[in-house]
C-alpha cells in the first residue's frame, strides 16, 4: 500500500472533513516523509506524537507513525526548538506522521469513547459531547446497575502510569447510564446532567468540575487523559493489521 492510499483510507473512515472547522489539530498527514507515493509496509501507533515516539517508530523501521496528538495545533508559525526537533526526527528517520484528534475521540466504532464504553461492558446509546456542532463522545448504558466503586475498580485496570482514578461521587448510589468524553472532558458536566445520565467518564478535570458535579448530582470519573485515549489509536492499529501492514503500538503512559 502506498502512503497516499493509507492516508485516504484513514481520512475516509474518520470523516476528518466534518471536524475541520472546530478542531485545533491539523488532522491527516502532518509530515509526509518521502512523498505520498512511498510504500507503507510497517506502521507504528501512539497516543502522542513527540520526538521520543518518532524515534521509537524509527527503531521499529516504521514508514509512518499514527498518533492522536500531533505536532501542529492552530497552525505552525515557525519550526524551531521542540517543533524543529520533532519534525527533524521524522525527516532524519524517514517516518511520516499521520494525526487524528477529535475525529478519533467521537467516532462511533473506532473512537476513544466508543471503545472505552466497550471496555466498561456498556452498550453505546448514541453520540454525546457537542463541540461546535459535532460530537466528540458517546452515551452508554450498562447491562445492570453498578456502584461507583465497581466502575472505578474497572477503570483502574487502564494503563494509568501509576495514576489513581479520581472520582467525584455526587451521583446516585447505582449507576446505569453514563456519558463519555475522553481526555479533558469535564467541560461537558452540564450537558451530561441535562441528558439525565448518572455519571460522566473522562480523563482529567478542572477546578470547577468539583462544584459543577456536586451541584448537578453527577458522579464524575477521571481515569487519566492518556489512559482514556489509547483506545482509538489501538483500533486504528488493528485496522492497519487487517490491511496487511505490520504494526506496533508504542505505549508511553504519562501518568496524567
Amino acid at each position: 500500500m502506498q502512503l497516499a492510499d493509507f492516508v485516504d483510507r484513514l481520512n475516509d473512515r474518520l470523516d476528518h472533513d466534518a471536524y475541520a472547522t472546530v478542531d485545533a489539530s491539523s488532522n491527516g498527514l502532518q509530515v509526509g516523509a518521502g512523498g505520498t507515493e512511498r510504500p507503507i509496509d510497517r506502521a507504528a501507533f501512539a497516543v502522542d506524537g513527540v520526538e521520543a515516539t518518532v524515534r521509537e517508530a524509527a527503531a521499529f523501521d516504521a514508514d509512518v507513525l499514527v498518533v492522536h496528538h500531533g505536532f501542529v495545533w492552530g497552525g505552525l508559525d515557525r519550526v524551531t526548538g521542540i517543533e524543529y526537533d520533532r519534525v527533524a526526527a521524522c525527516i532524519e528517520n524517514d517516518v511520516a506522521l499521520y494525526v487524528s484528534h477529535l475525529p478519533l475521540d467521537g467516532h462511533e466504532t473506532l473512537g476513544n469513547a466508543a471503545r472505552l464504553a466497550s471496555f466498561l461492558d456498556a452498550e453505546r446509546r448514541g453520540s454525546f459531547g457537542d463541540h461546535g456542532g459535532v460530537t466528540i463522545g458517546q452515551r452508554a448504558r450498562l447491562p445492570s446497575p453498578r456502584s461507583a466503586e465497581e466502575i472505578e475498580a474497572r477503570l483502574s485496570k487502564l494503563d494509568t502510569g501509576d495514576r489513581s482514578v479520581r472520582t467525584l461521587d455526587f451521583g446516585p448510589d447505582s449507576i446505569e447510564e453514563f456519558a463519555i468524553v475522553t481526555g479533558s472532558g469535564t467541560d461537558w458536566i452540564r450537558e451530561a446532567a441535562d441528558a439525565g445520565v448518572d455519571a460522566l467518564v473522562t480523563g482529567e478535570g478542572k477546578q470547577q468540575a468539583y462544584h459543577e458535579a456536586r451541584e448537578a448530582g453527577l458522579t464524575v470519573f477521571m481515569a487519566g487523559h492518556y489512559a482514556t485515549e489509547t483506545f482509538g489509536v489501538r483500533a486504528l492499529c488493528d485496522l492497519a493489521d487487517e490491511w496487511g501492514i505490520e504494526t506496533t503500538f508504542l505505549d508511553r503512559p504519562t501518568g496524567l
